[in-house]
């Protein structure tokens, strides 16, 4: 389980360093940083995958993802006696990106790139560092990469230089990573490279998920939904059926969904109480589907270690909320998740939940802090240098 996340120079995200739980519920106003913060994370993943630069470049740029706001805070701005204005810069630019597991941590610097030329709008990886433990320190660093160098902990206890040549855009996560030499560095790649993301799951006229689509086992729901025929027929057949027939009945009660096949096409059907014939997929309300979608993914018989919802309650009518809420407490057992969400009734569905803590964002001087239930001391942190 991931325990601490830290974030900071990322929009409005200046330096936050959150604790996490095995249910963490992040809610604010419009504007707060949630979906900063949704996109901080699935930033890291994209490291794991070797896609960090390339998914900077498609929010436009390092340039328009940074802190936009003075490198701090003089004591009259914070008490309103002085304009917030910018100040003479002492740090070099970063963006940094970083979390501390039970067992492992990792975290990543990206800078300002160094010269000029075709691609001089790229963003260079400064500084990464995995090490054993909550918070970095020099004696538990596994693997440090400064500038193209990376060095690796050998048998002898010693950090022997493994490679000096590393391109400004690549991460050792994805160079490096070994299993005789690093295999520290190949399990977190491989546990990052298996988080879940569920953004909007499309449930509108011309969704994936209301076509009969060629159906394959499927215990991973894809992030568009398109197999979520074969992704329930799945769950039926190893996974837990009677929880997937719980969870409707929770949320439509009398109702039951099947999957029909037909050319070895799979398509979802729902049949409910008073009808002669069951419902096709493109027959369904949105929030029907998206309530489908939903369950699909939270039951998944192959369970990630990190699950992030962003906005699940998007087109869902409010009474879908609660069990909305018990299911995803019930997927929280398994797997530690992450909640985006302005629905009040889904806050309050969850905040009660065993293991769940509650992640108030707001902005004060344009810059995102947290009020986090219970308010546990903040987290120890430490970067890596470059």
């Amino acid at each position: 389980m991931i325990l601490t996340l830290a974030v900071s120079g990322y929009r409005s995200l200046r330096d936050l360093v959150l604790p996490l739980d095995r249910l963490n519920v992040v809610t604010g106003a419009n504007g707060s940083g949630k979906s900063s913060l949704y996109r901080a994370i699935r930033l890291l993943a994209d490291t794991a995958q070797g896609r960090v630069v390339a998914s900077l470049a498609a929010e436009g740029g390092l340039d328009s993802t940074l802190w936009a706001g003075p490198e701090g805070f003089s004591r009259a701005m914070k008490r309103g006696e002085a304009e917030v204005q910018g100040t003479v810069r002492r740090e070099r630019v970063h963006l940094r990106l970083g979390f501390a597991a039970e067992d492992y941590g990792y975290a990543i610097d990206l800078g300002l790139p160094v010269g000029g030329g075709v691609f001089g709008r790229d963003p260079e990886i400064k500084a990464e560092a995995v090490w054993a433990g909550e918070v970095l320190r020099r004696g538990n660093v596994f693997a440090t990469r400064n500038g193209p160098s990376v060095r690796l902990l050998d048998d002898s206890a010693a950090r022997a230089l493994v490679a000096q040549d590393l391109a400004a855009f690549d991460s050792m996560m994805t160079q490096v990573a070994d299993p005789r030499q690093a295999p520290e560095l190949l399990l977190l790649r491989e546990r990052m490279g298996a988080w879940r993301f569920y953004d909007h799951v499309r449930s509108d006229a011309e969704a994936p998920a209301r076509r009969p689509q060629v159906g394959t086992r499927t215990p991973v729901l894809a992030a568009d939904g398109a197999d979520l025929a074969a992704a329930v027929q799945t769950i039926r057949e190893i996974g837990e059926a009677e929880a997937l027939d719980a969870t409707l009945d929770d949320a439509f009660p009398g109702s039951r969904v099947e999957v029909a096949i037909a050319d070895g096409l799979f398509s979802v059907e729902m049949r409910q109480p008073g009808l002669l014939r069951p419902l096709r997929a493109a027959e369904l309300s949105d929030g029907t589907l998206r309530f489908l979608l939903l369950t699909a993914a939270l039951l998944s018989p192959r369970p990630p270690s990190l699950l992030v919802l962003n906005e699940p309650e998007t087109s869902l009518h409010p009474d879908l909320l609660a069990p909305l809420g018990r299911l995803i407490a019930r997927a929280a057992a398994t797997t530690q998740v992450v909640v985006v969400t302005h629905a009040a009734p889904l806050v309050e569905a969850l905040a009660g939940e065993p293991g769940s803590r509650l992640i108030e964002l707001r902005k004060e001087l344009g810059e995102t802090v947290a009020a986090i239930e219970d308010e546990p001391a903040v987290p120890a942190w430490s970067w890596p240098q470059r």
